[in-house]
């Protein structure tokens, strides 16, 4: 098995902010809904990763639940974040990687690693 995609939520009517974030903060590419699927939130998809921003009435950032995204270049990410302003936290505590855990624009906690 393997992973198809990962959810987040967000704010209802928050989709440009999560455009500005997973498109434009992160690099994902904008993906169109499928024509059977609520045309609510928007999904995100860039080398075999796709995520879906779900808006949510009583939203609540998951601060601890989280998807962990493997990279090719970490420190590429970590200046992209740098650039838009975007804190992350370095861990050096996952053997075999390095990582660190940021924030989405909602509060939704990220991971991202890249093997050593």
């Amino acid at each position: 098995m393997r992973l198809h995609h990962a959810t987040f939520t967000m704010p209802v009517g928050a989709e440009e902010e999560a455009r500005a974030f997973y498109a434009g903060v992160l690099g994902m590419t904008p993906v169109p809904k499928p024509a059977t699927m609520r045309q609510v939130g928007c999904w995100f998809r860039t080398d075999g990763l796709e995520v879906h921003g779900l808006p949510e009435e009583d939203f609540r950032p998951n601060r601890v639940g989280h998807p962990a995204i493997l990279v090719d270049d970490l420190d590429a990410l970590a200046a992209r974040l740098d650039a838009h302003g975007v804190a992350y936290v370095m861990n050096g505590d996952y053997p075999g990687h390095r990582r660190f855990h940021t924030h989405d624009c909602f509060g939704n906690q990220l991971e991202f690693l890249q093997e050593i």
